[in-house]
């Protein structure tokens, strides 16, 4: 879905399953390999409600199992991406007879709409529940205007 066309759309965000990388040094294509063979690794796509209001779009994902210290959040242009590393340590005399979470990986990208501020991402992770708040710029934001007397 792209935003673009409805800034107004509560989803004011498109899941997106690769983010586009402008061609450019051999650094940013070994970035690109590297971003590439990530993909690769078969992962969970967590759950994530977008809530929006009239300063910008909560996003809640469910994350369980993944720790502050194995999520990574980046933005590249337009692209957020959500990773995440799951750690579900068993205790030493147990096994699993079965396992419902088969991937040790999260993953998920949206891709920001230009009303979007990406410089002021505030996140928060709590109890297995990431929390990101991502704000509207000013000039999509709602304004009063004051009417003169004359």
């Amino acid at each position: 879905m792209n935003t673009s066309a409805n800034p107004t759309d509560p989803a004011a965000i498109a899941a997106s399953t690769a983010p586009a990388a402008p061609a450019g040094t051999e650094q940013h294509a070994a970035a690109q390999t590297s971003d590439a063979a990530s993909r690769a690794i078969p992962t969970l796509i967590p759950p994530v409600d977008v809530i929006e209001d009239s300063t910008g779009i909560t996003l809640i994902a469910d994350v369980p199992g993944v720790s502050r210290e194995k999520l990574t959040l980046r933005v590249e242009a337009d692209q957020l991406c959500i990773e995440g590393d799951l750690s579900m340590p068993m205790p030493p005399h147990l096994e699993a007879g079965y396992a419902e979470v088969q991937r040790a990986r999260f993953r998920r990208t949206f891709t920001l709409s230009k009303e979007l501020d990406a410089d002021k991402i505030g996140a928060e992770l709590s109890n297995g529940v990431l929390r990101l708040r991502i704000p509207k710029v000013a000039y999509a934001q709602p304004r009063r205007i004051p009417i003169q007397a004359g």
